[in-house]
C-alpha cells in the first residue's frame, strides 16, 4: 500500500491492495448486498483516502466487457465504494471515486459503470453519474441474471453518450 498522510486533511492514494475491513470494520456484509445472492468480481485496481495515516475511503477499479444497445465496449467498473462510519459527510466518497474515474479516464474508458443499492443513488447523482434506463444482465455462477441492483453509468470523456437499449455484462458483476 502506498504510504502518504497529511495530518491537515484527507489524502487519495493509489493502493497495491485493500481489505474492505479496513475501513468497515468486520461486520457481516458490510456492502449490505449479500441478500441478492449475487457473486462479485474482485477489483482489480483500488484507490483510497488516507487522513491522518489512517485509510478512510476506498474505490475500485475493473475493466469490465459489456454490451450496452448492441455496442460491445469495455467499460471501468467502479466498485468497492467505501468509507468509515466516523468519517462519512465529509466528502471522501467524492475524493475516491474521482481518483478512480480519473484514473479510468487516463486509461481511456469512455464510460464507468457501478452498481448500488437504491438509497446511495442520490449520491452517485451528485457525482455526475446516472440511471441505466433500461434492463441489466450480468454473469453468475448459475448462468446470466437480470441485476437486481440500481445500475448507473457516467461518461469519462467530452461527447460519450451511453448507448439506448438493454445492458449486457459479460463477466461477474463488480
Amino acid at each position: 500500500m502506498s504510504a502518504h498522510t497529511d495530518p491537515s486533511g484527507p489524502v487519495t492514494v493509489r493502493l497495491a491492495d485493500y481489505a474492505p475491513a479496513e475501513i468497515l470494520g468486520d461486520a457481516p456484509d458490510p456492502f449490505g448486498v449479500d441478500g441478492w445472492g449475487l457473486t462479485w468480481r474482485p477489483k482489480d485496481e483500488h484507490f483510497g483516502v488516507r487522513w491522518d495515516g489512517r485509510l478512510v475511503a476506498h474505490a475500485g477499479l475493473v475493466a469490465l466487457p459489456l454490451t450496452a444497445g448492441g455496442v460491445r465496449m469495455e467499460v471501468a467498473g467502479l466498485g468497492g465504494v467505501a468509507v468509515a462510519s466516523a468519517a462519512r459527510g465529509r466528502g471522501l466518497a467524492r475524493l475516491a471515486v474521482a481518483a478512480a474515474t480519473d484514473h479510468a479516464r487516463d486509461r481511456g474508458f469512455s464510460f464507468g459503470l457501478l452498481f448500488c443499492l437504491p438509497d446511495r443513488a442520490g449520491l452517485y447523482e451528485r457525482l455526475g453519474w446516472y440511471p441505466a434506463a433500461d434492463e441489466v444482465v450480468v454473469e453468475q455462477p448459475a448462468g446470466p441474471r437480470v441485476m437486481p441492483l440500481r445500475t448507473m453509468w457516467t461518461p469519462l470523456r467530452a461527447g460519450a453518450e451511453w448507448p439506448p437499449g438493454p445492458v449486457r455484462v459479460h463477466s461477474l458483476p463488480m
